[in-house]
């Protein structure tokens, strides 16, 4: 059976006592928010910034523990959860994404940094905010923007705060990691409703009913609370990390999968965006507006603006099958991939065999522990693939 144990027996949790000479599908990976609470699924740096489609880090550990690879890729790789797990281990990785902001991320979070250096910078920089707001509440001295987005998105005092940061950030050694906290920042500053950070359709100028404090709110027209925040959240989150990262290497790379020539791998575990589901771009609108990053949506594989049609899935799938017989060149003949999925429509049940590998075996698990809007459960399996 594909499928793991029921609710009925104990959801595993002793992460460390995973070896290779353990039976995934005979450990129950079913974690309701009572087994695998919030505050551990996020832990140190996989919360520096919001990402939807993410898997969780434990899910990461398991089969990294498993198959003990001395290298691992992420062929999508997005906010960088396989390659901090790697780290963590000791295990070298390599991780790669089409999302320039994805790759700026994932770079932060794995990162080495200097604590008492980073801890320095990110109190000077808050000095120099809370003191530009002393004398001017309103920033109005601090240079607008003619950007649409930014326009539409925030207050006028958000909005030149953010520019204000923004402006700091050249003064600064760690400036990967001030771009991260301005978009965090940036992302709970638009004007919004606090109900729907995720999937907002427009600004929200007017006050409103909030579904989440169940009153009346304003959409917030500052965005210094944000900015001080996440600096200090940050700050706790990296020294965190810090004192179990290790020297294996992560490397990042900004290009497309599906033609990245890969250096030799013994692992490969990664979760491909799922079709129709998710604008990996557009969901982080504000960084690439704010940032001035440059956006290549149109390579992504899958996304929600192709829609689900059965024109769609052909193309999907197909992408993912160069990216899979891409990388199947770098993969030792004795090599894994892992591959969590959300295969509803069943675009890889031949997959597979079209590219050269052969499924060694599918766990399949009920995922049911998501809070607020996507709180709707659903089924997904993990793959696992061995050359032909």
């Amino acid at each position: 059976m594909p499928y793991n144990p029921i609710y009925n027996s104990t959801p595993f949790i002793s992460f460390e006592s995973v070896t290779p000479e353990t039976a995934l599908e005979a450990l129950n990976l079913n974690w309701r928010e009572k087994d695998l609470p919030e505050k551990l699924r996020t832990k140190h740096v996989h919360r520096l910034h919001p990402y939807l489609g993410k898997f969780i880090p434990q899910l990461v550990e398991i089969f990294l523990r498993k198959y003990s690879p001395s290298h691992v890729t992420d062929p999508f790789c997005g906010s960088g959860t396989t390659l901090v797990e790697a780290n963590a281990l000791g295990i070298n990785s390599l991780g790669c994404d089409i999302s320039a902001f994805n790759c700026l991320l994932s770079k932060v979070k794995t990162d080495r940094y200097d604590t008492m250096e980073l801890e320095r910078e990110i109190k000077h920089i808050i000095r120099k905010m809370r003191g530009k707001s002393s004398i001017h509440p309103s920033f109005k001295d601090v240079p607008d923007t003619d950007n649409e987005y930014l326009n539409n998105w925030y207050a006028p005092k958000a909005r030149r705060q953010l520019l204000y940061f923004l402006s700091l950030i050249p003064d600064y050694k760690h400036q990967d990691l001030l771009k991260i906290i301005l978009s965090r920042s940036a992302r709970s500053a638009r004007l919004t409703t606090h109900y729907d950070l995720d999937f907002p359709k427009k600004p929200q100028t007017e006050p409103y009913y909030c579904y989440k404090h169940r009153r009346t709110c304003k959409p917030t027209d500052d965005a210094l609370q944000f900015l001080r925040r996440y600096c200090l959240d940050s700050l706790k989150r990296i020294k965190e990390f810090s004192k179990i990262r290790t020297d294996a290497k992560v490397n990042i790379i900004n290009v497309d999968a599906r033609k990245f020539n890969f250096p030799e791998t013994d692992m490969v575990f990664t979760s491909p965006p799922y079709v129709g589901l998710i604008d990996y771009h557009r969901q982080h609108n504000y960084a690439y507006e704010l940032l001035g990053i440059e956006q290549k949506e149109e390579l992504e594989i899958g996304p929600a603006f192709k829609g689900k049609s059965k024109k769609a899935q052909e193309q999907y799938i197909a992408d993912i099958g160069k990216v899979f017989a891409n990388i199947r060149n770098s993969l030792h003949d004795d090599g894994v991939v892992a591959i969590v999925v959300n295969d509803k429509n069943k675009l890889y049940r031949n997959l597979a065999l079209r590219i050269g590998f052969v499924q060694e075996k599918s766990i399949k698990r009920h995922v049911n522990r998501r809070t607020g809007r996507r709180a709707n459960d659903f089924y997904e399996e993990v793959l696992i693939w061995r050359k032909e």
